[in-house]
């Protein structure tokens, strides 16, 4: 959902920029970053976004920048010297160690009300030029979703390769079955010898053959698979697969984690080990798909 967009129009008077950032986030919250558009088209703006970005914190910055000519600078000198005569005489009131402050309230003159007059910073976006800015909006918007195209595909690629990385590492585990069945095997045969017991042989094999069921992952392999393939179908297919692919991610990792905790062997655990690494990768990039 990262995305970043721009777009730029002219008027006669000055420039507006239009700029758009969007990061992950669970619903579209959009925050709309200026004081130029018009309070009635906000809702126009909101909804259009929303309907084209779909997800994320999006921020939509407008910003203005007049064509100030020298004899037209849009500041009010006379308020500024009002308020400077204002401020002297209040200086004159003080005594001289404190006339310091006079230099510190410099700086807030530029602030004070009406210094810079109100027709001058209202009306930029008006029913004249709306439908230009309007235009201009969707540009931005349109830049961001090209945008969030290239780095999706990006996400796509890096996303694909560490489910196939698990898909090799399950296949690694594998290789340590019929190892890892004869070590218990052997460890439960050699306790009865050490402990020097007299035991029914078939009874013994029954129980051990019990032992060793309930620790197989044939099936978590099997599931950990179909997630897989689940989860890069879900990707190539569908057009706004995010919060799907959490979903899938989750039951990923149920099966890795639950072949960690059967395995007892420790190739094999470093292995899920492995895979629990990519997972959380893939987690993590998942946050940033629609």
């Amino acid at each position: 959902m990262t995305g970043y967009g721009k777009s730029i129009l002219e008027l006669e008077n000055g420039r507006l920029t239009f700029e758009i950032k969007t990061v992950n986030g669970k619903n579209a919250d959009i925050n709309i970053k200026s004081q130029i558009l018009p309070k009635d088209k906000e809702l126009i703006v909101r909804q259009y976004i929303a309907q084209e970005l779909h997800r994320g914190s999006i921020d939509f910055f407008i910003n203005w920048q007049p064509n100030v000519s020298d004899n037209e600078s849009g500041i009010d000198s006379g308020k500024i010297l009002d308020y400077f005569k204002t401020l002297k005489s209040l200086r004159s009131q003080l005594p001289p160690e404190e006339h310091g402050i006079f230099i510190e309230l410099l700086p807030s003159l530029m602030r004070m009300p009406e210094v810079i007059p109100a027709q001058k910073r209202v009306e930029i976006i008006n029913e004249d030029n709306w439908d230009r800015a309007f235009n201009c909006i969707k540009e931005a918007v349109a830049n961001t979703v090209s945008y969030r195209v290239r780095e999706g595909q990006v996400l796509k690629e890096d996303v694909t390769a560490k489910v196939n990385r698990i898909l090799q590492i399950s296949r690694e585990v594998e290789t340590y079955e019929q190892e890892r069945i004869a070590a218990i095997r052997e460890k439960i045969l050699s306790r009865f010898a050490e402990l020097k017991l007299e035991v029914d042989s078939n009874r013994l094999e029954q129980e051990m053959m019990f032992y060793i069921e309930k620790l197989d992952i044939n099936e978590e392999r099997v599931r950990l698979r179909q997630h897989c393939a689940y989860f890069l179908e879900t990707l190539e297919n569908e057009e706004f697969p995010g919060r799907k692919l959490g979903f899938i991610a989750q039951e990923m990792g149920r099966e890795i984690n639950t072949t960690g905790s059967k395995s007892n062997h420790v190739q094999m655990q470093q292995l899920v080990v492995k895979m629990k690494d990519e997972l959380e990768k893939i987690k993590e990039q998942s946050l940033n798909i629609l």
